[in-house]
């Protein structure tokens, strides 16, 4: 290329936000003939989210924490709102994206309806997110008829971190978690060492993993300990039916080959190498994490960090953990994440769905529960997998419409045709019942196309200053108990670490 010729014929813009509609004009003006002419085609999208994987998006508000529960009330209420409508024109697009129209509810600033306690700026978050996500949908409605649903066809719950104080803290040992928490994995990234011939440095090669990884799409959410059984048994079945792994690994060593078995192998050469590629790969990070398991001693603060959510250990085992490992001398910043955590403790209250203190770890005595063993779990098939976030609870009671409707009242209150446990909304033929970013062959595999029509309406759940990879796994477990997608979305998706990190920002507020 000189340089003197465009490299493309025509220039395709699209716009992730809106734009000024000046901007357009000037892009588009006729007074810029050579310009206009390039123009093929210039669009807004409704993409102000970021996809984390089929049934969850983050509105990349990595500060929100900080800004929303950090500072003084009275004189940051502007640059708090200025938050909290940034959040809602986001969380709309997700709506506006997916063609879908929610019921929306949310947590009460006053749970249990005494209107005798006093409320400040955090416990009115979800309330003013709920009216603001509520005020853009209905723009879109009036602006877009023809691509808009005008009646309800899902549901929104609209929480906050306060909820649950425990699940961001608490670690997961479920494959995805422990990929996050022990190697240091930027999104779903991993950096692979590939060892190269004669002699030449190691390379690195970056490898994602998506729902486009069906091995992936299969272990993420088990316990880490039974994701080393299935990767030998993949790799056993793969062994016993592929010649060429066959040979590979020796069966055939004494055997002579025919010409027949020659030409099984080759056939067989590409379906090995891809997936032998993806098999290593995966025992090559489980064997990394089971290392780091085994050389930071993990499996006895997993065992004390379930025993306390139980309530069978209490200040004692804490002390002789700490004085153990770390001599007791836990630095002055840590605690000030500690009591930070107490920046997100809501109004009293005393309903059986709002617990007084979310944050009740006091450690002071055993037998101080936050939660209730799960009867007739399959996941208590393996040890340090007892915990669940109380996400769990809700979305399950807002399915059955057993939710308190004092303490999560509805903005826009559904109508019967359109109650939580209705079907799919059919009527309005543009509604799309797949998201766009998230729909690959692999998801299909585990849903049929079928099964997938005949779920209920979706159910979204947005909470306010970051989720985690638990309630993520939540949301996937109840899509298929609940025959309801459930969809999670938040401000950020943080991991215990960095979560504490967000915590240390907070500004102590007067109060403490």
């Amino acid at each position: 290329m000189d340089g003197n010729e465009p490299l493309y014929k025509k220039a395709f813009v699209f716009f992730s936000s809106p734009i000024p509609k000046e901007y357009v004009s000037r892009i588009i003006s006729k007074d810029k003939p050579v310009l206009y002419s390039r123009i093929g085609a210039i669009r807004e999208m409704n993409l102000e989210y970021i996809p984390i994987d089929s049934q969850g998006y983050v509105t990349n508000n990595e500060r929100s924490l900080e800004e929303l529960y950090g500072g003084d009330d009275d004189n940051e209420t502007n640059e708090k709102m200025a938050c909290l409508n940034a959040i809602a024109t986001r969380i709309a697009t997700v709506f506006a994206s997916l063609r879908e129209f929610p019921c929306v509810r949310y947590r009460a600033a006053k749970c249990g309806g005494d209107v005798t306690e006093t409320t400040n700026f955090r416990d009115l978050i979800p309330t003013k997110l709920a009216d603001g996500v509520l005020d853009c949908l209905m723009k879109y409605k009036k602006t877009i008829p023809d691509k808009f649903p005008q009646t309800e066809t899902c549901q929104l719950l609209i929480l906050d971190r306060a909820i649950d104080q425990i699940a961001p803290v608490i670690h997961e040992w479920t494959y995805d978690a422990m990929c996050h928490d022990l190697l240091n994995f930027e999104g779903n990234k991993y950096v692979k060492e590939v060892s190269s011939e004669n002699d030449c440095p190691i390379e690195e090669k970056e490898v994602f993993l998506d729902d486009y990884d069906p091995v992936w799409l299969e272990l993420r959410h088990a316990h880490i300990a039974e994701v080393g059984e299935k990767l030998h048994e993949k790799m056993t079945n793969f062994i016993s039916k592929n010649k060429a792994a066959q040979f590979q690994h020796g069966s055939s060593d004494h055997e002579e080959l025919s010409t027949l078995d020659l030409q099984n192998m080759v056939q067989a050469l590409p379906q090995y190498t891809k997936e032998i590629d993806k098999l290593s790969l995966h025992i090559e990070i489980a064997g990394k994490i089971d290392k780091g398991i085994k050389e930071l001693g993990l499996k006895e603060l997993g065992k004390l960090e379930q025993s306390l959510v139980f309530g069978e250990a209490g200040l004692n085992e804490v002390l002789k953990y700490l004085t153990k490992k770390y001599l007791a001398q836990v630095p002055n910043q840590d605690w000030s994440a500690v009591n930070n955590m107490r920046l997100l403790e809501r109004s009293p209250s005393h309903s059986k769905e709002s617990p007084k203190s979310p944050f009740a770890l006091t450690f002071d005595k055993k037998n101080r529960a936050v939660r209730k063993d799960c009867e007739n779990d399959e996941e208590k098939t393996w040890r340090f997998s007892r915990f669940y976030p109380l996400i769990e609870e809700l979305v399950e009671k807002h399915s059955k419409g057993e939710l308190s409707e004092i303490d999560y009242p509805w903005l826009n209150k559904p109508s019967p045709s359109s109650s939580p446990s209705s079907k799919p909304f059919h009527n309005f033929v543009n509604s799309k019942r797949t998201p766009t970013w998230a729909r690959c062959q692999s998801f299909h595999d585990m849903y049929s196309n079928d099964d997938f029509k005949k779920m209920g309406q979706r159910i979204f759940v947005f909470i306010v200053g970051g989720a985690t990879r638990s309630e993520l796994r939540v949301c996937h477990k109840l899509t298929r108990k609940l025959k309801r997608e459930v969809v999670l979305g938040s401000t950020s998706l943080d991991d215990p670490l960095e979560f504490i990190m967000k915590l240390k920002l907070l500004t102590a507020h007067d109060e403490i």
